[in-house]
């Protein structure tokens, strides 16, 4: 080719400028190559033809370079995107793909991207960086972003192998939100990855199973880990024998409580106030005898030499309000009779003797057609209850201050009486304070629930709250308003409201529920419901729940009618609670005959009934507004039925089978 180029040249009287050594290079090169920006060579090998002769004449590409780059020196403005001599004087360019082209010019989008947890720079993240960031998402109460973060970040994102601690705080999350399946998955996953679960890790997973809402599936999977922990010869921690604790005493088994308790004396754990904690929460759960058993307890705790907290004051006082105290003549033995002297011997806890008065079973003998307790003497039962005024406190007694006045409990019932073997309100504040504790709202709150309503039990516990400096909420007034209402005093209820409204509390719907537990008559329960419509609110169900409960005691069915057609004009949905209340007051009293007798309260029993059928069709049920309440619906139906006895269809079945029908239909 070169002979011919050469003769082609001469021919027509052209000068050839490439060098021959370049020459196969030059006529190699059939289409520009791009560079590294995608633009071709500034300047190629190429043929110019010149429009005034035939001449032909070729160009090298380093003498090109050379005219261009002396070009671009006398303007230095215009050197924005030239190649440098360096990369000119390569012989080959690589191509560029397009994909690196398209990542080169995409634009930003980070407005329109969810935003990323931010990265360290220049590196990979590691576990404990995910681990910071999943512990700081649980905090701020967004468990399932925590757990995509684990999940698709880190495993399949990045693949790093997780530690133990990046576990132990996801399931921690998981056993607050009640997710108990996801907590356990969680720890089989550890498992399998062969790696070592912690105390924290054992911790988090019976907390787990106590704060469960599934209560079966939580003692279960409780039992299954225990039985685990025995057979590794696990060494607990004290923070997880507590939550173990804790676990027991949700699902009531103060047995299982003290058998953990032994087991943490065996390894050499001490036992603490939180110990005791969680011992009164077993007890709490006993509603016939949590009180009694509370008592015992707390004298157990006063005899292993531990100063009770706020917080076992407060589970007392819960005890107090919402657990019984079973036979009082047995309490009195328990209590009383065994009281040892020797109370303050600070010889630590006497778990086994604790055993023996919680799990007491009274032996009954029968003796003359007549049954007596065989723990306490005759003499001792047949004592009265003395007075509240005089009543001694009974904290007093269980650290062995009795002065062997008392004789007997007597009748205890109601949640008053029971407060006032405490010594009452006062005498358990001044208790309190003896210990150098304080009061918190938490305290006052079931103050204000237990003791007897009235205005000088108001005045001392705003008077200590003032005392102690404590920020009184709209809940501890409504609290008050629900104890006043509830003992059937609606003017001192009425007069808790007007304190709020001169402390400028906030005013809800919770306050008028509770108010309206006192509205016994019609005229009553309609000025509760002009009151909130000109505090601007709407009464809900749990209102008219009340007020419906409340007139069907009194078989007003003047006033029920009335209240029907008060939630229809508000557009007020009955929920289950208010089927059962009106399935109930709808029916005739058993064994009862209009035609042989007459009653004056139900002489318009008939006319409230019909009234009723007619309200049933034109009011939908709650239920029916989510599928998911389908369960509780079938649930009411059942329990309506069986209160009822002979009648087939109860309300709530109508209501469903109605608006079932019209869906259908439409």
């Amino acid at each position: 080719m070169l002979p011919s180029v050469a003769t082609l040249c001469c021919r027509n009287g052209a000068t050839m400028s490439v060098m021959v050594a370049k020459l196969p290079l030059i006529l190699a090169v059939k289409k520009p190559a791009s560079n590294l920006y995608g633009a071709p060579p500034p300047a190629a090998a190429r043929l110019v033809l010149r429009p005034g002769g035939p001449q032909v004449r070729w160009f090298s590409l380093t003498a090109s370079i050379r005219r261009q780059n002396a070009e671009v020196a006398s303007h230095p403005e215009e050197n924005f995107g030239t190649l440098s001599a360096d990369i000119a004087s390569r012989r080959s360019f690589r191509k560029v793909s397009p994909e690196v082209l398209d990542m080169s010019y995409q634009e930003d989008d980070d407005d329109q991207k969810p935003k990323e947890p931010l990265r360290r720079p220049g590196r990979r993240n590691t576990t404990y960086w995910y681990f910071l960031q999943c512990k700081k998402l649980i905090k701020a109460e967004k468990l399932q972003e925590a757990l995509e973060l684990f999940e698709s970040e880190m495993l399949r994102g990045e693949r790093l192998q997780p530690e133990e601690y990046n576990y132990s705080v996801l399931i921690g999350g998981c056993g607050r939100a009640g997710q108990l399946k996801k907590a356990f998955k969680l720890y089989n996953n550890l498992k399998k990855r062969g790696l070592e679960a912690s105390d924290a890790t054992y911790t988090a997973l019976f907390n787990a199973c106590a704060e469960s809402p599934h209560k079966h599936m939580a003692l279960e999977h409780t039992l299954k880990l225990e039985q685990e922990l025995k057979r590794k010869n696990v060494t607990l921690c004290v923070a997880t024998y507590h939550a173990i604790l804790k676990t027991h005493a949700f699902h009531n088994n103060l047995q299982a409580c003290i058998h953990t308790i032994k087991e943490m004396l065996d390894i050499g754990h001490t036992v603490t106030q939180e110990t005791f904690h969680y011992l009164l929460m077993g007890c709490l759960k006993d509603k016939e005898l949590g009180f009694r058993l509370a008592l015992q307890v707390w004298r157990q705790m006063l005899k292993s030499g531990l100063i009770p907290d706020s917080k076992n004051y407060n589970l007392l006082l819960r005890t107090a309000r919402d657990c019984g105290i079973g036979d009082p003549a047995l309490a009195f033995s328990l209590l009383l009779l065994s009281n040892e002297s020797h109370v303050k011997s600070r010889k630590g806890v006497d778990i086994d003797l604790l055993e023996r008065q919680l799990l007491v079973q009274p032996e009954i003998q029968s003796c003359g057609g007549e049954t007596k307790n065989s723990l306490v003497p005759p003499r001792q039962a047949e004592s009265t209850l003395y007075p509240v005024s005089v009543t001694p406190n009974l904290l007093d007694l269980l650290e062995g201050k009795s002065d062997g006045s008392v004789i007997s409990f007597g009748d205890v019932e109601g949640a008053s009486n029971r407060l006032a073997l405490l010594g009452g309100g006062q005498g358990f504040l001044e208790k309190m304070t003896a210990g150098g504790l304080e009061p918190d709202l938490r305290t006052l709150t079931l103050l204000a629930d237990i003791m007897v309503p009235g205005v000088q039990s108001l005045e001392m516990l705003l008077k200590v709250a003032k005392q102690h400096r404590i920020k009184l909420d709209a809940a501890f007034f409504n609290t008050v308003i629900h104890r006043t209402a509830r003992s059937g005093d609606l003017d001192g209820a009425k007069d808790v409201l007007r304190v709020m409204r001169q402390r400028k509390m906030s005013i809800s719907v919770q306050t008028f529920g509770s108010l309206a537990m006192g509205c016994q008559k019609q005229k009553d329960g309609l000025q509760l419901l002009q009151d909130m419509e000109e505090a601007g609110l709407q009464p809900n169900a749990h209102v008219f729940s009340t007020l419906i409960g409340r007139a069907s005691r009194r078989l007003d069915y003047v006033y029920l009618k009335t209240l029907l057609k008060s939630m229809r004009d508000k557009g007020v949905w009955p929920n289950v609670v208010i089927i059962k209340q009106l399935e109930f007051a709808a029916q005739y009293p058993p064994n009862y005959d209009q035609y042989k007798s007459r009653n004056n309260y139900l002489v318009q029993i008939d006319g409230f009934r019909g009234y009723y059928e007619q309200w049933l069709q034109t009011m939908p049920a709650q239920g029916d507004q989510d599928d998911q309440q389908d369960s509780s619906v079938a649930t009411v139906k059942s329990q309506a039925q069986l209160m009822e006895g002979a009648k087939k269809e109860s309300g709530v079945e109508r209501i469903k089978v109605r608006n079932h029908t019209g869906k259908n239909s439409s």
